[in-house]
């Protein structure tokens, strides 16, 4: 049987891209996103199984992971993707936008580790989180989703400690600004932000490493390439 893998937020961006370079690279897919006809579509343009889910919801978290066991019967590499934002000083934020981020950030990515443990033991796997540089510095107008990342940063962290002795490893990627639908808001031209095939190539440099090595945090900082006026 060969490889497999499931990527969350698998529809576009940087989800998309890592799922792209993980059926080049031989693994069969699941891919899980909320809306159905985008999801159908990535896994149509991919060859890989569709599931529509949101990760806010613990029933789907679960579900996600056994829909993928169901159709591949084994988890090599899970890819939490799913992510979401909203902008907003904290007083200005509702509280259904302050839960939305924690869930979808934060929480679902620990429901869907959760589920897929089992699996990934089995096969000595590789977890792999998407956080951003939002969670390593701070941003005045990004306070939930900031806080948010920061816990995958950690959390990915506690994962590392008490999975080693299963084999599982966890990496989590904390990129500057990706050309994605999340950053069309952002203050920077989309040309010169970083390409989510960047993010995917950092995962198969993952997928190169030897069992005996391990990447728990990359940050992946964008290059400011404006020309600067001569003096």
């Amino acid at each position: 049987m060969g490889k497999a893998a499931l990527v969350t937020g698998g529809s576009s961006g940087i989800g998309f891209a890592i799922a792209t370079m993980l059926r080049d690279e031989g693994f069969a897919l699941t891919l899980a996103a909320r809306t159905r006809a985008k999801v159908d579509a990535a896994a149509d343009a991919l060859g890989a199984h569709a599931v529509a889910a949101n990760v806010a919801n613990e029933e789907d978290c679960r579900r996600i992971v056994d829909e993928h066991r169901e159709r591949h019967g084994r988890l090599d590499v899970l890819v939490n993707a799913a992510g979401v934002g909203v902008g907003g000083l904290v007083d200005e934020l509702d509280t259904k936008h302050i839960d939305l981020q924690l869930d979808v950030n934060l929480r679902g990515t620990i429901l869907v580790t959760a589920a897929g443990l089992p699996l990934l033991r089995e096969a000595r796997g590789l977890i792999v989180n998407i956080a951003s540089i939002a969670g390593t510095s701070p941003s005045a107008r990004l306070p939930v989703y900031g806080a948010a990342k920061a816990g995958l940063i950690n959390f990915t962290s506690s994962l590392n400690r008490g999975e080693e002795e299963h084999g599982v490893r966890a990496t989590v990627l904390s990129p500057g600004f990706v050309d994605t639908p999340m950053t069309e808001w952002a203050p920077v031209p989309k040309e010169r932000m970083i390409r989510p095939e960047d993010c995917a190539e950092v995962v198969r440099a993952l997928l190169r490493l030897s069992s005996y090595a391990r990447l728990p945090h990359v940050v992946i900082e964008r290059v400011d390439s404006t020309p600067r006026a001569q003096a």
